[in-house]
This record gives C-alpha cells, sequence and structure tokens, in this order.
C-alpha cells in the first residue's frame, strides 16, 4: 500500500521517492522507502560517490561503510577519536589537550565509565598491534 512521496532537492538532483507504510503486528505502522529502480521496500536509500539518485543497496551492488575498509588499527583509532571528540564536545574541554578527557560536569558517571571501558579497549587493540609489529621486525618490547 503506498502512502506517500518524498521530495529530495539537493543541488542538481531532484528525485521523487515513494513511501509504503505496512502494519506492525502490535499495532502501528513501519515505513520504507521504495527504490526507485527496483520496486522494493527499502530501509535505506544509498547514493554512492558518482551516483546521482538515491537507490536501494541492492541496486548499486557492493555499497559499505568506510570503516570496514579500515583494518583493526585504523577501527581504532577512529573509535577513540569519536570517544574523545564526544566527551570533549559535552564538557567543553580542547581534544587535542586530552588523551581521554574528564567526566564532563552533566554526564552520568555510569555512561562516562562505559566510554572509558570502550576507549581501553581500543587501546588494548592498538597495544597488541604495536606487538605485533616489533615481534614481526625481532625487537622485544
Amino acid at each position: 500500500m503506498r502512502c506517500g512521496w518524498l521530495w529530495i532537492e539537493m543541488g542538481n538532483l531532484k528525485q521523487g521517492i515513494v513511501l509504503n507504510a505496512q502494519p506492525r503486528h502490535f499495532g502501528g505502522r513501519q515505513w520504507y522507502f521504495v527504490c526507485p529502480y527496483m520496486n522494493r521496500r527499502a530501509s535505506v536509500l544509498w547514493m554512492p560517490p558518482g551516483a546521482r539518485n538515491f537507490a536501494c543497496r541492492q541496486e548499486w551492488g557492493r555499497v559499505a561503510y568506510a570503516s570496514q575498509f579500515e583494518c583493526r588499527d585504523n577501527r581504532a583509532h577512529r573509535g577513540q577519536a569519536k570517544i574523545r571528540t564526544r566527551l570533549c564536545s559535552i564538557g567543553g574541554f580542547d581534544t587535542e589537550e586530552w588523551g581521554f578527557p574528564p567526566k564532563p560536569k552533566w554526564m552520568r558517571t555510569k555512561t562516562y565509565r562505559r566510554a572509558k571501558a570502550k576507549f581501553d579497549r581500543y587501546e588494548s587493540v592498538l597495544n597488541s598491534g604495536i606487538f605485533e609489529l616489533a615481534a614481526r621486525f625481532g625487537m622485544k618490547l
């Protein structure tokens, strides 16, 4: 059952996309996009670099997140930077001054500890990468 249209205007792009609502088991409805090329429901429409329109993932073939092409160490660096940026923006700190920033004033202690634990897991990934690299070159740390 088609329920409406969504018009997207970005720069030179002007594209109409059909919206479709499906009933949920316990009431309400779930909204989906309808891919303009494959005429199938999709939760997400993609427009990869170089594309001129939005379409579902199946239309584009292989579409992935940037982190899926990164190595383990780069994902750990990105994760740490994301945590650091979030904490610094909440607390009004400078990201360049802190390895791991102090707890922002209004952040719950439990949330801060979870962020610290995740940051430390990323740190252990990076440390294991250093040990593996040192072992590869015959160095002892």
